[in-house]
Formats: C-alpha cells, structure tokens, sequence
C-alpha cells in the first residue's frame, strides 16, 4: 500500500486498508459495483453451505467429511502421522469453528460469532493426551484464537456486554504454554511435533522444516502482547534468529533441518511447500512489531529468491549452497508469492506469475498441487486440489493494488469452478484427480478460514475500511498497533518522509533497500529522469546503457543481479551468460 505525504510515497507493507490502495483511482464503474455485489452474496452463500454442513455433521469435531457427512478430527492427523487411534477424551478441538470465527465478523454476522465465542469460551480444552503439528495448531488453532479475542473486544464488534472477559485469550494462553516444551532443545528451534498433555514425547522426530521453525512469531508474538507474558515471543524470535543464522552465503535455507543438532537435512531451497510462510512472516513481523531486523531478514531472503529461483514468471527450487537448479516444479502453495510481491510493489512480476498460476486453474478446472515445469505435465501422483486459497489470496492483493477490473473476473472464475467441480450437497469436497475431477471426502478448515474470506474481501473490502490489518498465513486478521511497535520503522516517521529523494541517495540504491514504492521511485542519469521498474532494480546510470566501469552499472529488474560493464563499454547480465 503506498501513502503519500509532503510530495514523498513511502511504501507500507502488508497494512491492509481499501482508504489506502489507488488513492489515483477513478470512481467505480456502476457495471463492477453491482457485479462485486452479486459476486460477494454469491461468495456468502458459498461459505455458508460450507459452515452450515460442518456445523449439523461434523463439529465438535475438527474437519467436515462432505460426501459422508461425517467427521475427521485432523489437528492431531496432520502431515500423514497419525496416532493408531484418538485418546478416549479426545472429541476434537472445534477446529473449524475457530478457523471460522473472523470468517463470520467480516461477513457481519455478529450474532453467530458470538455463539461461537461463549461455545468455545465453555467447551475448549486442551488438557488432552493428543499429539498435535506444532507449526499447523499454532497457524490455526493459536491465531484463529488470537485474532477472535482480538475482535471480539473491537467497539465495532463487541459482544454482548458482559458476555465476553477474555475466554479466548485465557485459552490461547493455555495453548501457548503447552507449546513451550517443543522450544527446549540445544538449538532453540522447536520439535515439529508435540503432545498437548505430556510435551514432548520420547523418541519423538528431531526433523521439522523451515516454515515449521521460521512461521510462529506472529501468533506467539501477539500472544505476548497481549498478555504480557514475554515467553511465547521470545521462544519465537529465538527459533527464528537461530534459523536465519544457518542461511548459506547466497541467503538461501534447505527445506528440513534436525533441532537438535542444527544441521540440514534437505539443501534443497525454493518458495512452496516448507518455505512458504517463512517469507510471508519475516515481512508481516516487520509491521506488525516494527522490528527492523525483520526487514533486513526479508530483504536479504526477497532477493536471493528473485536471483536464484526465477525463471521468467516461474519459480523453480535450487541448491541453497550454488543457487543450482533442483526441480523444475510449480506447486500450488507458490500461488501466494505473487501476493506477496504486490506488498513490496512489484506489481508487474506479481501480475506476471499470477497471470501463469490463472492460465493453470483455466487449463485444468482448478490448480493441481504439483506441475512439472521442464516436463510441461502434471505430477504423476500429485493431481489433487485441496481446497487452497492461494489463488484467491493472490488477486485479491492484486485487485486491491491496481483496481484492475481483470482480477474480478479471475475472482468470478475461481468461485464458478468451486462451485461446478467441488460443491455436494453436504459441503464442498477436495479434489482427488484434477484430471477425471474425482472427489475426495475433505473439506479443509482453510476453505472457511481462507479460500472464501479471500474471495469475499476481493468483492467486499467493507471489513477494512478505516482498519488496518496483516493476514497470518492461516488467515486471520491482526491489527497494526502502534502500542506493539518498539519503534516505527525509520521510514514510517512524518519527520523524515522528505528524505526519500535526498539528491545522492536515490541515485544508487533499490527502492527495497529505500523502502519505498517502485512505481513512485525515479532514478537520474544525466539528469534525465529513469523509472524504476520492481524493488530490487538500481538503474544504469546513463539511459544508453554505455559504461567505462561496473560501477556505472547497476542491478537487473528481473534477476535482481547486478549488471557488469563488458569490454566494448555496455551494462549488461554479462557475469551469467
């Protein structure tokens, strides 16, 4: 989102906030008025179906079983470990009630969020031998809770006086103290895998991942505040330093590592499925605490990923030690990189990838899990579609960003091929083989939590007006405090807004490393203006890209690498060729 203040744009990340995007922007065109209107009841209805169903065969328990209309209780089935059987005690968490909860206030229904609310607030525990995915009952569970108490002490979302004294901030304290065991090892970074009553088992995997060691300070950082207990915080950040200290020298990170020696398992490195989060969270921890190490962490990761994995509008995985191609492979949790970009102001290499990621759903229906990108084929196990919400997370930031009527479209696309390939009559199922669309009984908590509330603030934005949020990776809306901030960021300050285009300082130097926006940001070369074209780009400095050294060059804006000066006098990629 960009701000303008004293003739300067200042880039503020992740602050969602409809008052803030496309401050330029037209009025709306009537035609896209009544469209976004029927799109969004169309949406609300979708939900519904989806929440109506679990709510009659599935809860207490955690996830709805559609075509059976049955239960399964998944927080404990997570990341295909399973127990031989449930502990005796053990009805289910009320998984997708919580996943639900910030569903039903952005769609204003007070009313059953607030049954939700005192439900929860009397049957919750989680007093029972259960082995729980940290990293997943901490996205779902802990900031589903989180993100609820926030709004339900909200003035424009208060519950009925009286009713509500912090239940669900006394639960989430509970659930973040049992997770304080996990954090007790030589490295600091946490066991993937715990057990609610007892912690840590013995025995238990010493492997976990980057996203399941790098993702947890958002929710244990807002559960500190709010509490005041610095524990959860503090495990968190320590995890977290502790993981980026083992970056190789070209800031990459493997996909798994072993928490107790601190050692890589998987040097393998890229944007899906292990990573995903940890790049999300570094950006949002930056504005949602005001941290500039989380920036500087961010920025160092952004740009090894734009040098080393992208390929055109692609992304493929490489070593973490060369930067060399691994698999040439698109999974559908990549589909939230795009979003991402549009929050650093990239918005030409976001609409480039979310424009490939669409051109896939358009091919196939919906988006496969795994795509063969040097092969130019589906993943021969890999053909399922599980309800994700990347797609969706992705043009809703880019709609937002641009106003482009476009991503409407897309948005329309998406809701017409859920509804035509995954909707029965007792919910919406997963996809199985997105070849034959055959069904598989599952509907996911994220469909409530994330796939329809995206799709919902793409055509109604009304929850935002005037409020300014980060979403988790699950999901759920947290507030930007300026109470929570340490500091504001440098950038962030009224006072130094007119610093931004010093007269030297914006000559050599990325709009990244300035923080603010790329589309705004001019760059002088012989006194003519040049725009800068994606955050990481530093233009040549003369507009006809002749050179008589390197340092008359400057940094590619696609690769994110730096330009060299070749022996007949001209900028160019000329150290990769």
């Amino acid at each position: 989102m960009f701000l303008r203040k004293s003739g300067t744009w200042v880039l503020i990340f992740l602050v969602i906030s409809p008052t803030i995007f496309c401050k330029s922007m037209s009025a709306p065109d009537p035609r896209w008025a009544a469209k976004k209107r029927r799109m969004s009841e169309k949406v609300r209805n979708m939900f519904y179906h989806a929440y109506d169903n679990y709510m009659t065969y599935a809860f207490p328990h955690d996830e709805l079983k559609p075509l059976t209309r049955t239960h399964t209780d998944s927080l404990v089935e997570l990341g295909n470990l399973k127990l031989e059987r449930l502990p005796q005690e053990y009805n289910g968490s009320a998984l997708t009630l919580i996943e639900s909860l910030s569903s039903l206030v952005i769609m204003r229904n007070n009313t059953e969020f607030e049954r939700a609310v005192l439900w929860l607030s009397d049957n919750l525990t989680f007093d029972v031998d259960a082995r729980i995915n940290l990293f997943e009952c901490n996205i779902r569970v802990l900031g589903g809770l989180v993100s609820a108490h926030i709004l339900a002490t909200d003035s424009t979302n208060r519950l009925v006086q009286g009713n509500y004294k912090n239940q669900l901030l006394i639960l989430a304290h509970d659930l973040g103290r049992r997770f304080l065991p996990a954090f007790d090892t030589p490295t600091g970074m946490p066991y993937a895998w715990l057990n609610l009553k007892y912690g840590v088992m013995e025995n238990e995997t010493t492997e976990t991942s980057t996203s399941g060691c790098g993702s947890l300070i958002l929710e244990m950082g807002a559960l500190s505040r709010l509490t005041g207990d610095p524990r959860f915080e503090s495990a968190a950040l320590r995890a977290l330093r502790k993981l980026w200290s083992m970056r190789s020298s070209l800031n990459l990170l493997g996909t798994t590592l072993d928490v107790e020696t601190g050692e890589w398992l998987e040097y393998s490195s890229g944007i899906g499925a292990g990573f995903d989060s940890f790049y999300e969270y570094l950006i949002k921890a930056h504005i949602l605490f005001g941290r500039d190490e989380f920036w500087r962490m961010f920025q160092s990761a952004y740009l090894g990923v734009q040098k080393y994995f992208r390929h055109g509008p692609w992304y493929h995985e490489a070593d973490m030690r060369t930067g060399h191609a691994t698999y040439w492979q698109l999974t559908s949790l990549q589909a939230f990189w795009p979003g991402l970009q549009v929050l650093v102001g990239d918005i030409t290499a976001a609409n480039s990838s979310h424009r490939e990621f669409f051109s896939l759903w358009e091919r196939f229906g919906v988006l496969p899990e795994r795509y063969l990108l040097d092969r130019q084929m589906l993943h021969p196990t890999e053909k399922y579609y599980p309800l994700r919400p990347e797609l969706a997370e992705s043009t809703f930031y880019l709609y937002h960003a641009t106003k482009d009527p476009w991503f409407l479209e897309v948005g329309e696309s998406i809701v017409d091929s859920l509804n035509l390939y995954t909707k029965v009559e007792g919910g919406f199922a997963s996809i199985r083989d997105v070849t034959t669309m055959q069904l598989e009984d599952h509907q996911h908590s994220f469909f409530l939590a994330e796939t329809c509330k995206y799709l919902y603030l793409l055509f109604d934005d009304s929850f935002l007006v005037d409020g300014n949020y980060i979403f988790t990776t699950e999901g759920h809306p947290l507030p930007v405090l300026s109470d929570w901030h340490e500091r504001l960021p440098e950038a962030y300050i009224p006072s130094n807004w007119t610093f931004v285009k010093s007269e030297r300082q914006a000559k050599r130097t990325s709009a990244m490393s300035r923080q603010v926006c790329p589309a705004t940001a001019l760059e002088y070369g012989h006194g003519i203006e040049q725009q800068v074209q994606s955050a990481c780009h530093v233009t040549d400095v003369r507009n006809d890209h002749r050179c008589l050294v390197d340092e008359d060059c400057g940094v590619d804006a696609i690769t994110c690498r730096r330009r060299s000066c070749s022996m007949a006098g001209y900028c160019g990629l000329w150290l990769s060729i």
